[in-house]
C-alpha cells in the first residue's frame, strides 16, 4: 500500500504537511496531542532528526507513535550523526515498522547546535542517502546480491532552498536529487512567491518533482531577525520584518503571512509545508485564513 501522501503527490492532488518537533525527553504526549489536533488538515508530519544540531528524541521512535495513533509520519533522516551502516539500518527499521516516507537530509552543521565537542560523521551526503534508498527498494543489498526478504517501499523525498542564491548549481543539485531516486521536495522557508515560482517554473517542472514550499510562522519581528542570524539559508526580507515590527499583534501579523503564502504557493507548487514551531495549534487558524477547508 502507498502512503497518503505518496497517493496526493502521485495524484496530481495538493498536499499539506507540517512539522513536528520530538521532545527533549523521554515524554511524548505533548507531541501526539499537537499531531492529533491537526490530524484532520495534514496528510503528513515531519518528524526532524537532530534540527540544529541540538538533542532531542530519535526521529524514528516518534514516526512510530504517530504511526500508532494513525497518523502519517515523515521520517527525517540526517547523515550528520550516523555512518552508512546506521543509516542503512534506520532505513530497514523504518521499513519493518510501517514508516514509508522518508525525507533524505544531510543535516545542520554541529557549529550551529548546543555541543560543540560533538563530532559530525557524514560517510553519507543527502544525495548518496537517496542513493541508498532507491538500492533498497530494489532489493540490493549494500555489500552483495539481493536482501534476503525482499525489497523495501520507501517514498523519498528531499530538501531544497529556492532562496540559494548559485541558481545553477541548485538546478545540479535538484536534478541530481531526483535521478538518485527523490519523488518530493520539501523546501526551507519561502517568503516571496516570485522566488518559488521562478524555482517551480525553471527547475522542477522540468523534470517533473512535486514540490512541498516551506511556510514558516514568524511570530515577532526579533523572531524573524534571530531567524536570519542563526538558521542556515534563512532570508526573511526586511519588508516582512518591518510589517512585523509596526503590527501592534505581530503574532497575528504572523499568522496572516502564513496564510498569504500558503494561499499563494498553492497556485504555485503542489503543496506547502507548515513549520509553526512551539505554536503549532495556530496552523488551523493559518489554513482557516487560507481558505482551506
Amino acid at each position: 500500500m502507498k502512503s497518503t501522501l505518496q497517493n496526493r503527490l502521485e495524484s496530481g492532488l495538493p498536499a499539506i504537511t507540517a512539522e513536528i518537533m520530538p521532545p527533549r525527553g523521554g515524554d511524548t504526549d505533548s507531541a501526539l496531542s499537537k499531531a492529533i489536533t491537526l490530524s484532520e488538515l495534514i496528510h503528513g508530519f515531519n518528524v526532524t532528526d537532530g534540527s540544529r544540531a541540538i538533542m532531542r528524541m530519535s526521529s524514528l521512535a516518534l514516526c512510530k507513535l504517530l504511526l500508532e495513533a494513525n497518523l502519517e509520519p515523515i521520517l527525517q533522516l540526517a547523515c550528520r550523526d550516523r555512518n552508512r551502516i546506521a543509516l542503512q539500518a534506520e532505513l530497514l527499521g523504518a521499513h519493518a515498522l510501517g514508516i514509508q516516507n522518508i525525507l533524505c537530509l544531510t543535516g545542520d552543521p554541529v557549529r550551529v547546535g548546543d555541543q560543540a565537542q560533538a563530532k559530525s560523521v557524514q560517510d553519507f551526503n543527502s544525495i548518496e542517502l537517496i542513493k541508498q534508498v532507491t538500492s533498497l527498494n530494489k532489493g540490493i543489498d549494500p555489500v552483495s546480491g539481493f536482501l534476503p526478504d525482499g525489497p523495501t517501499h520507501l517514498f523519498t523525498g528531499a530538501a531544497a532552498d529556492p532562496n540559494c542564491k548559485g541558481f545553477d548549481g541548485l538546478r545540479r543539485r535538484i536534478e541530481l536529487k531526483k535521478n538518485a531516486g527523490a519523488n518530493f521536495l520539501q523546501t526551507q522557508m519561502v517568503m516571496e512567491p516570485k522566488v518559488l515560482e521562478r524555482f517551480c517554473k525553471e527547475i522542477t517542472e522540468p523534470i517533473k518533482i512535486p514540490v512541498l514550499a516551506g511556510v514558516f510562522l514568524l511570530k515577532s519581528a526579533k523572531n524573524a531577525q534571530f531567524i536570519n542570524r542563526v538558521v542556515p539559508g534563512a532570508c526573511i526580507p526586511e519588508s516582512i520584518i518591518s510589517r512585523l515590527e509596526s503590527s501592534s499583534n505581530p503574532i497575528d501579523e504572523g499568522i496572516s503571512i502564513a496564510a498569504e503564502q500558503v494561499k499563494s504557493f498553492l497556485g504555485i507548487a503542489q503543496g506547502v509545508h507548515i513549520m509553526a514551531v512551539k505554536a503549532e495549534q495556530q496552523i488551523p487558524i493559518i489554513l482557516e485564513k487560507a481558505n482551506i477547508n
